[in-house]
């Protein structure tokens, strides 16, 4: 029989409750606001944009570390850079990789009205070129990873690191729409359900799992302190 402690407390996401969760979120500013109508504009790639409420996470998190030195794969639209841009001091920096200049265009007009253009360090190219181009020793004190699946596994052997014991590592769409789930997965499915069982298996990192959005990886680097830890 099973008990009410092992009883699973996870809610079933209802249209309405999903609704009334987004509402529970600081609701997003007028440049906010304009990059998402901006964003829907350009049809169906516009999915690749976060939700507001995980920018809004995002940005706490940011905020929550202490985080100056921020990197970023995969920047789209410019709306996560915002966000984690907006979390850094005045004096942060977030590298932001992309490979396309039409869509980190309408980036860049956000980031200026948002008045942290300054923050952004935009690098186009190959973010696998980019990463190898950092300094070895750890300079980063959080990462977020949301490009292409495939590649995950590699920017994250790229960035653990080079991220200083104590930092953050987010990885987006770790649940690709439940697929990654499915033994038999995939595709970009399968690049995830790979690259969720490399983050479980990493004893660099302390990592959950979370049901935001299309799913949040959150793991924070292990440092001195947790020798001897699980």
């Amino acid at each position: 029989m099973t008990s009410l402690a092992d009883a699973p407390k996870t809610v079933l996401l209802t249209p309405l409750l999903h609704r009334y969760m987004q509402d529970q979120a600081e609701p997003p500013t007028a440049i906010q606001l304009d990059l998402i109508e901006r964003t829907r504009a350009l049809g169906a790639p516009a999915e690749m944009q976060i939700p507001h409420e995980q920018a809004v996470l995002l940005t706490l998190l940011t905020r929550l570390s202490g985080a100056r030195r921020i990197l970023e794969v995969g920047t789209f639209t410019g709306y996560s850079t915002l966000a984690l841009a907006l979390g850094t001091p005045p004096d942060g920096s977030v590298i932001t990789c992309d490979l396309s200049s039409e869509w980190t265009d309408i980036a860049k007009e956000a980031w200026t009205a948002a008045g942290v253009a300054d923050r952004v360090d935009l690098r186009l190219g190959d973010a696998g070129d980019t990463l190898r181009a950092l300094p070895d020793e750890p300079v980063l004190d959080l990462v977020f990873i949301d490009a292409d699946k495939p590649s995950y596994i590699d920017y994250w052997e790229q960035l653990v690191p080079r991220v200083r014991p104590g930092g953050l590592l987010l990885a987006d769409n770790v649940l690709y729409a439940g697929e990654a789930a499915h033994p038999q997965a995939t595709g970009n499915a399968a690049s995830i359900r790979a690259f969720n069982q490399h983050v479980q298996a990493d004893d660099r990192v302390e990592a959950v799992m979370l049901p935001v959005a299309d799913g949040l990886t959150l793991a924070r680097k292990r440092d001195s302190r947790d020798r001897g830890q699980p």
